[in-house]
């Protein structure tokens, strides 16, 4: 844990500059930041660094069961850390990315990283925030989940945020209120037809506008598909 938290208003210009570089200073110590989302507060670290995942990990009260999702700031960073991505998941990546889809890929296996017990895969999302993109393009991919305590609810404030998690955090940063839209939908596209794992903002009808056959969380899978991936609930995203 960090023992200096530092709290930065980004809701005012002149502070914006100094929260990004503080949190870009805190990633490269491994530690912990509390970042705006265009869902909900995230709580991130370094996604290339054991150490600071099972802090990230430890700070919410999750185990190595509950791997965290990974942040990006851009499409290009998709076939870094990705493999056999399919089509469709490039369609879907191109029509509602930046925006509230968080897509579970088979992971690079080249990448020396260790985010949990991930079964092989990666939950990839590029958030449609200009403040996060702008950390996010300085830092590399980010672990991020939502900034609260295994538990409670994901939070919405810089206030909540600080309650649940105090100084396990190096940096937080304010951009205001952040309940105007749900968190992410989950999209496994690790099976054929890709499946939602979790209801969120971008609806089955809108998924299935771009790839017709995706399957609705409550649609049965498919007989012969015995493909093991991450539940909802094991997927921590936001």
């Amino acid at each position: 844990m960090t023992n200096v938290t530092q709290l930065f208003d980004a809701q005012q210009p002149e502070q914006e500059a100094a929260a990004t570089s503080a949190a870009v200073e805190a990633i490269g110590r491994r530690e912990l930041i509390v970042l705006p989302t265009d869902t909900v507060y995230g709580i991130g670290a370094d996604a290339f660094s054991p150490q600071a995942v099972a802090v990230l990990l430890a700070a919410k009260g999750r185990s190595r069961q509950s791997p965290p999702p990974v942040l990006i700031g851009n499409r290009q960073v998709l076939d870094a850390l990705a493999v056999d991505i399919p089509a469709t998941a490039r369609e879907l990546a191109q029509h509602f990315w930046p925006g509230a889809l968080t897509l579970v890929l088979d992971a690079q296996p080249s990448l020396a990283w260790d985010l949990g017990e991930t079964r092989g895969t990666v939950a990839l999302r590029l958030p449609d925030d200009a403040l996060a993109q702008q950390i996010l393009g300085q830092t590399g991919p980010l672990a991020v989940s939502s900034a609260n305590r295994h538990g409670q609810p994901a939070a919405t404030t810089i206030d909540e945020a600080q309650e649940s998690l105090g100084e396990a955090v190096a940096v937080y940063i304010n951009a205001g209120r952040r309940d105007d839209q749900q968190a992410s939908t989950i999209v496994d596209c690790t099976v054929t037809p890709h499946r939602v794992l979790r209801a969120g903002a971008i609806s089955t009808e809108q998924l299935r506008s771009v790839v017709a056959d995706v399957l609705d969380i409550d649609d049965p899978a498919p007989a012969a598909d015995d493909h093991e991936t991450p539940t909802s609930e094991d997927t921590q995203s936001l």
